[in-house]
């Protein structure tokens, strides 16, 4: 079981990286993926790209230095996040196919991650 939280929170971060990095460097198409397509300044995009980058590094560093506990911990907080982002979608006009099997279901894989964490 060790095996499969540590593998799966890293994989979490390493996606939550890789989203940051396309905000930062392909807003507009990494917008549309999220689920609105974006029709503001770039910069704006380039603040989500940054956060989720941030949530990756973070997450990496505590499953490198901190441990599971930690990790767990930090993973249960940042579940917030994409449940945010699915009520963000749903009320812009996004699809529900992207709030629930996207965002919604995000957060529910995050969840899962703390739980096996925890349970290390």
């Amino acid at each position: 079981m060790t095996v499969v939280a540590y593998a799966l929170a890293v994989v979490l971060n390493l996606f939550i990286l890789f989203i940051g990095a396309r905000f930062l460097l392909q807003p507009y198409a990494a917008a549309a993926g999220y689920g609105i397509p974006a029709t503001t300044d770039r910069a704006y995009l380039e603040i989500k790209g940054l956060r989720d980058a941030t949530f990756g590094i973070v997450g990496l560093t505590l499953l490198a230095f901190a441990g599971a506990d930690a990790a767990a911990w930090f993973m249960l907080a940042v579940a917030v996040a994409p449940l945010g982002d699915t009520v963000i979608v749903l009320r812009h006009g996004g699809r529900k196919a992207v709030a629930f099997g996207v965002h919604f279901a995000t957060a529910v894989v995050v969840l899962i991650s703390a739980g096996l964490l925890f349970a290390v």
